[in-house]
């Protein structure tokens, strides 16, 4: 089995974030600093990652969403002491991980697994499945910048895709608008909002394709049943 994928499939982190790791030096197999990123792991390798001792073992998959607030990290710990995403993931028993991120200052829906196959599918680059978010702007925007954001926009070395985005208020000091985006640059929404002179106040991904958070509350997670992961799986 491939190393990423053993990794990924021990809860250790996604395929991508495993590729990272051995590209950082974090992978020993047998005691050496595994510098091959396409590895395949024997029944005798013995795989420490960051220290740690793994032992893959066939798990039973899960999946998560978790409404994230604002204020805490992506991630599984950070080095910096911050509050993160697994704080409110207390109460599950399996070894599980992030799907993708949502930056800092930014809250809503977020799955969780320990399916490195369903975490890569759906943070590959290629799958485009449209994801909503609800914000607040500063200012009022006008049609010329609305239009800017539904043609797309520079971000700084990369032109955005056409994005579906509503008006849902405006007033003199700020403007809400919904907006569906189909990638997932860093800190995509609030750099397309500079780009047409805005700036972001309040920011919530509110759907991954028909996935919706619904009434899902502020630090609280759900399974997520069948249909939607066979529908997610489906759509990556």
């Amino acid at each position: 089995m491939r190393i990423n994928k053993y990794i990924a499939e021990a809860g250790i982190a996604s395929r991508r974030k495993a590729d990272e790791l051995i590209r950082q030096g974090k992978v020993k197999v047998n005691g050496a600093v595994l510098t091959q990123p396409g590895y395949d792991v024997q029944d005798s390798d013995e795989v420490v990652v960051a220290g740690t001792p793994i032992e893959h073992t066939e798990q039973q998959k899960v999946y998560y969403m978790l409404n994230k607030p604002a204020g805490c990290v992506t991630s599984v710990k950070d080095d910096r002491g911050r509050m993160t995403v697994m704080d409110f993931m207390q109460e599950v028993d399996e070894r599980i991980y992030p799907v993708g991120r949502l930056d800092y200052q930014t809250s809503g829906l977020l799955f969780l697994t320990n399916d490195g196959d369903f975490a890569y599918r759906l943070t590959h680059p290629k799958h485009e499945v449209g994801k909503t978010y609800l914000l607040r702007a500063e200012g009022s925007l006008n049609h010329r910048q609305l239009q800017r954001l539904r043609n797309g926009v520079d971000i700084g070395g990369f032109r955005t895709s056409p994005a579906r985005v509503t008006v849902l208020k405006c007033n003199k000091h700020s403007t809400v608008l919904e907006i569906t985006i189909h990638e997932g640059k860093n800190r995509q929404i609030r750099r397309m909002l500079e780009a047409v002179g805005s700036r972001v106040i309040d920011l919530e991904r509110i759907s991954y394709g028909n996935i919706v958070l619904g009434h899902l509350k502020p630090g609280r997670f759900r399974k997520l049943n069948p249909s939607e992961v066979a529908y997610l799986m489906q759509k990556a």
